[in-house]
């Protein structure tokens, strides 16, 4: 079953990652304020990202991933700016150390 990764800008300028096998009727539920509590509070949200995988735990995996990852990196993702993430990832590390 395939499956999508997502990424939505909320209202209030945060990011929400998410996978679904059903992207289009999931953006629908975040939409009506069914699809997360992070969502339902920052309407209207707007799907900027995703990507889509052959199976759906391929999917949540990658959006774990993601979840994990700096603002900054998202939005390398998002620009279609994929050289940026090595780089950006090791000033995350250095901000941790």
């Amino acid at each position: 079953m395939k499956g999508w990764m997502y990424i939505l800008l909320c209202s209030d300028g945060s990011y929400y990652t998410g996978s679904t096998n059903d992207l289009e009727r999931r953006i629908e539920q975040h939409q009506a304020g069914n699809g997360s509590n992070h969502t339902k509070k920052r309407l209207p949200v707007k799907l900027i990202y995703f990507e889509e995988y052959d199976r759906i735990d391929l999917a949540f995996y990658r959006e774990k991933q993601i979840q994990g990852w700096s603002r900054k990196k998202k939005e390398a993702l998002i620009n279609g700016e994929p050289e940026l993430l090595p780089e950006l990832a090791i000033a995350c590390r250095d901000l941790r150390d």
